[in-house]
C-alpha cells in the first residue's frame, strides 16, 4: 500500500479507534469500499423511489444492507447475520474514553446509522439497562462491564497470565501486557502497569493495529500463510510515527524474523519514545494464542537492554504460563479461544 505521511492526525485516528473499539466501522467500511477505516461510513441519503426502510430504519440498499450482504457471500451469513445486533452493538461501541457521553446526532454520526435508527437503539439499550441519559447526552452505564467479564472470567489465558503479569512488572519496574487477535485488531486482555509512558491509555479492552506493536507481530508471524495474505491485504498500513513500517514486504519480512527467532522488537513505531518487546504464549498443542510484551521508554532503556535483559524474563514468564494453560485445558477446562 502506498506509504502516507507521518501525521499527529494518522496516529490520533489510531487512538481513537482503539478507543472506541471502532471494528465494527472500520470492517464496514472495507466490505462496502467507501472510506479508510478510520471514517465514518457514507450511508445513502433516502431518495424518492428508494427501497422501503428496514425494520431498524435502514435501507436494506444502503452502506450497512450493502455490506453485510458481501460479508455474508460464501459464509451463511446471508439468511443468518442479524443486522440489527450487529447495529446495536455498534452503538455500545462508539462510546470512549474520549467520548463518554454522546448526543443522538453523534451516535448517528458514529456509527452510519440513521437519527430514527440510533434513537431506537439508544432507548432500548436504555431500558435494559446498558445506557444511561441525562439531558440530550446519553452515555454507558455499568451494566455493559457483564459483557466483557463473561468473556475474562472464563477466558484462560487471561486468569493465568494476571498474576505472572504483575510479578514480571515489580521485577522489570515496567508495565507488562498480554494480547491476542480479534479479527484485524489487537485486543488487551491482561496488564500490569508500572507506570504511564504513553499517550495512548492501555487498558484491558484496548484495542491497537498489530503491526506496528511487539505483541501484534509476534501473533502475525505465527498466523498460516494463507490468513496472514488476508489479513495484510485488508491492512492499510498507516506511518504513525517516522519508524513506522509501512511497507508490506519489508513488514513481512520483520515477521518471517520474528517468527524465526521467537521473539518481537518494536522501537518507537506505534508511538514516539516507546520501545517494546514481546514472546508467543502457547497452549497444550503448542499452538500460539497471545503474546506477552514490556514496554519501556526509549528514553531510559535502550534496545539492547530490551533483549538482554528483558527478554529472558519473558520468555521465562510466558513458560510459566504456558506450563499452567497446558495443565488446565489437560484437565478438562475449556479452550482458550
Amino acid at each position: 500500500m502506498a506509504e502516507q505521511p507521518a501525521t499527529d492526525g494518522a496516529a490520533r485516528a489510531w487512538r481513537e479507534r482503539a478507543a472506541a473499539g471502532g471494528a465494527a466501522r472500520a470492517w464496514l467500511s472495507r466490505q462496502s469500499g467507501e472510506a479508510g477505516p478510520h471514517h465514518a461510513i457514507v450511508r445513502n441519503v433516502n431518495t424518492p423511489g428508494a427501497q422501503a426502510l428496514g425494520d431498524d430504519g435502514e435501507e436494506p440498499g444502503g452502506a450497512w444492507g450493502q455490506a453485510a450482504r458481501r460479508a455474508g457471500e460464501g459464509t451463511g451469513r446471508r439468511t443468518d447475520f442479524v443486522q440489527s445486533l450487529d447495529r446495536g452493538l455498534a452503538v455500545i461501541r462508539c462510546f470512549s474514553s474520549e467520548h463518554p457521553s454522546l448526543t443522538l446526532s453523534e451516535v448517528a454520526e458514529r456509527t452510519g446509522l440513521t437519527r430514527a435508527a440510533a434513537r431506537r437503539f439508544l432507548l432500548t439499550l436504555q431500558e435494559l439497562g446498558y445506557v444511561g441519559s441525562v439531558g440530550r447526552q446519553f452515555s454507558l452505564r455499568p451494566r455493559v462491564l457483564a459483557l466483557g467479564y463473561a468473556y475474562l472470567s472464563s477466558f484462560s489465558v487471561a486468569q493465568i497470565a494476571q498474576p505472572h503479569l504483575e510479578d514480571l512488572a515489580e521485577e522489570l519496574h515496567e508495565s507488562c501486557s498480554v494480547s491476542v487477535l480479534d479479527g484485524d485488531d489487537l485486543v488487551y486482555v491482561a496488564r500490569a502497569s508500572a507506570n504511564r509512558i504513553m499517550t495512548i491509555s492501555l487498558t484491558v479492552g484496548t484495542r491497537l493495529p498489530p503491526y506496528p506493536t511487539s505483541m501484534g507481530r509476534v501473533l502475525l508471524a505465527y498466523l498460516p500463510e494463507a490468513e496472514l495474505d488476508e489479513h495484510l491485504s485488508r491492512t492499510e498500513l498507516r506511518k504513525l510515527t517516522d519508524h513506522t513500517i509501512v511497507d508490506p514486504q519489508e513488514l513481512r519480512a520483520v515477521l518471517a524474523t520474528v517468527r524465526f527467532q521467537g521473539w518481537a522488537a518494536v522501537d518507537q513505531e506505534l508511538e514516539a519514545g516507546v520501545r517494546s518487546i514481546a514472546v508467543p504464549i502457547r497452549d497444550g498443542s503448542r499452538k500460539v494464542v497471545a503474546a506477552i510484551n514490556s514496554s519501556a521508554h526509549a528514553a531510559r532503556v535502550p534496545m539492547r537492554t530490551l533483549e538482554k535483559e528483558f527478554l529472558p524474563r519473558l520468555v521465562d514468564c510466558a513458560r510459566q504460563i504456558d506450563s499452567e494453560l497446558a495443565t488446565r485445558l489437560s484437565g478438562g477446562a475449556r479452550s482458550v479461544m
